[in-house]
């Protein structure tokens, strides 16, 4: 009886150290960094890249792999939707994040992305502070921290970071170690208890420093001479728009006074910038993120750059030395991972959720095609449209995210046949100004839309969080809240043509033109780290960044 036994032993311990030695034989990285800088514009690489330093961006195109051809195939183009497509590889037809926003199609309720009325703030002034109750409850599918954390037995530690809820919380996924995010009124980072019952002691360190105090204390300066601003228009021009409190919208801005009068104007400097790296490095010290033998994933997204554009427009001085600025914080930041991490001990990659548009002031004063759009005169006037064919005022319930939404109790009540309401609606949206197409999205695969538009909105069809109709708008029209600054979300490669490097553990220097997609980001993380790709990736691992 024991030769048998002792036989079974031998056997058991033989492959049990073949299968200890064979998990510990996975090359991986100690720690993956995933940047995303929002609302940056392809372009933006090289149109300052004469103005950048060795440590930032340019190292990135110099010491790592880029995809020169990198775009977004999915409608809208808007930052919840980048920020989950980036880290999932999925789309939202199946990831579910259809904009910042919806409208849930069977209550007509509209939806915040990242909302979570059971979770409690943590850190917040209150806690029930509306700015902590997020999760990422709302996303349906895995993102790649998730696979991370699933691959190494739930031993890695994954966090995100960033100014805004949404931009922290859904990169980092479900299974988290946490998110943080910013409070305008406090000027902290905080979270929710779906992460965790209390701030860690270092968030709370980082929080007292007060360190938004500190940088709105002096005007916001060029960071060199302004008349060496050539990549940018003459400052203060009519498309600009101004802090509160600014008489012009010309440099220098008067940090201090704005910041008195609306707490939320600090994310529109690019202090905001420095301030989420800084936390970042902190992030990273206090979960000793990178220091054991479990790869540990770090997500950050730079969101400063995305209200500038949105205020100033992307052809201003402000845009430019925000990116300036960025280039020296990145640089500071690649040194800390150096140091801390080790140079080749850790990969990054950097891209962005989207892009953005000229201003309408600036393309047309320039000749090029381009205007304002409104979605709420054009509700009106549809709503009185089908009221003189069907009788029934109000079945137009909204618009937006370029979508338009019926009143499913209007239609029910009047028992309407919606195929045909939706028929006598498309007729009218065609012949509005700058509408180039509007399409049943249900019947998206029958529609004269071109390619790749039509993928895009397939992509981007979720039918319980979707509207009815989709707008596409003439090029250079979007719609717009005011006369001044810029926005995104439409197909056109201003909004959805994205940079995207890969560096450090893993990555050889080179680049490609080859065009891949946004989808392609996670299953390309995940091929490098040896996991399964997230379970709604539609994507394909790029396979020169891999060395293949």
């Amino acid at each position: 009886m024991r030769k048998p036994l002792y036989f079974t032993l031998l056997v058991l311990l033989f492959f049990g150290s073949c299968s200890t030695k064979h998990t510990a034989n996975v090359e991986r990285p100690k720690l993956v960094v995933g940047i995303v800088i929002d609302q940056m514009r392809w372009d933006y690489l090289y149109r300052y890249y004469d103005r950048y330093g060795e440590g930032g961006f340019k190292r990135l195109l110099k010491s790592g792999f880029s995809c020169d051809n990198t775009m977004i195939n999915y409608l809208p183009a808007y930052t919840a939707v980048g920020h989950t497509c980036v880290f999932t590889g999925s789309v939202p037809a199946f990831s579910g994040i259809s904009g910042n926003d919806w409208v849930e199609q069977a209550t007509n309720q509209r939806m915040y992305c990242t909302d979570d009325s059971t979770v409690m703030a943590i850190g917040a002034e209150s806690p029930d502070a509306k700015e902590g109750k997020m999760s990422p409850r709302n996303l349906l599918v895995s993102t790649v921290g998730d696979e991370m954390m699933m691959a190494d037995n739930f031993r890695s530690k994954v966090v995100g970071v960033s100014l805004k809820d949404r931009a922290a919380i859904l990169p980092a996924g479900h299974a988290a170690t946490a998110a943080f995010w910013f409070e305008d009124s406090t000027g902290r980072f905080i979270t929710s208890n779906y992460y965790m019952t209390h701030l860690p002691a270092w968030v709370d360190s980082f929080n007292k420093k007060d360190l938004v105090h500190q940088m709105v204390k002096n005007p916001w300066k060029t960071i060199y001479a302004r008349s060496s601003y050539g990549q940018s228009d003459t400052d203060d021009q009519p498309y600009e728009g101004k802090f509160k409190g600014d008489s012009t919208t010309a440099f220098p801005h008067n940090l201090d006074s704005s910041y008195k009068m609306s707490k939320s104007s600090f994310r529109s400097t690019p202090f905001g910038n420095t301030i989420t790296l800084d936390f970042a490095k902190n992030a990273i010290d206090g979960y000793q993120l990178g220091q054991d033998e479990f790869t540990d994933f770090l997500t950050i997204n730079c969101a400063s750059t995305d209200y500038v554009g949105h205020m100033f427009g992307i052809n201003s001085i402000e845009i430019e030395d925000t990116y300036l600025r960025l280039d020296h914080d990145l640089a500071d930041f690649f040194s800390y991972l150096d140091d801390k991490v080790g140079k080749d001990q850790y990969t990054v990659f950097l891209t962005a959720d989207h892009g953005a548009a000229h201003a309408i002031w600036y393309s047309q004063n320039h000749d090029i095609p381009a205007d304002y759009w409104n979605p709420a005169p054009l509700v009106t006037a549809l709503n009185a449209d089908l009221n003189g064919k069907f009788g029934v005022p109000g079945l137009v319930d909204t618009c937006t995210n370029y979508q338009v939404t019926f009143s499913a109790k209007e239609l029910a009540a009047h028992k309407l046949n919606r195929d045909e309401v939706k028929k006598a609606a498309i007729d009218f949206l065609v012949r509005q100004p700058g509408v180039n197409y509007a399409i049943d999205m249900a019947k998206i695969g029958e529609s004269a839309v071109p390619e790749p538009v039509k993928t895009m909105v397939i992509n981007g069809y979720c039918s319980r969080r979707s509207g009815d109709i989709q707008l596409i708008l003439n090029s250079g029209w979007f719609e717009a809240k005011g006369k001044t600054g810029t926005t995104h979300g439409t197909w056109n490669p201003y909004d959805t043509h994205i940079p995207l490097l890969f560096m450090g553990w893993g990555i050889k220097p080179g680049h490609t033109n080859e065009r891949v997609y946004m989808t392609d980001i996670a299953p390309t993380v995940s091929a490098l780290l040896h996991i399964q790709m997230p379970n709604g990736s539609v994507g394909k691992p790029i396979v020169p960044v891999l060395g293949k």
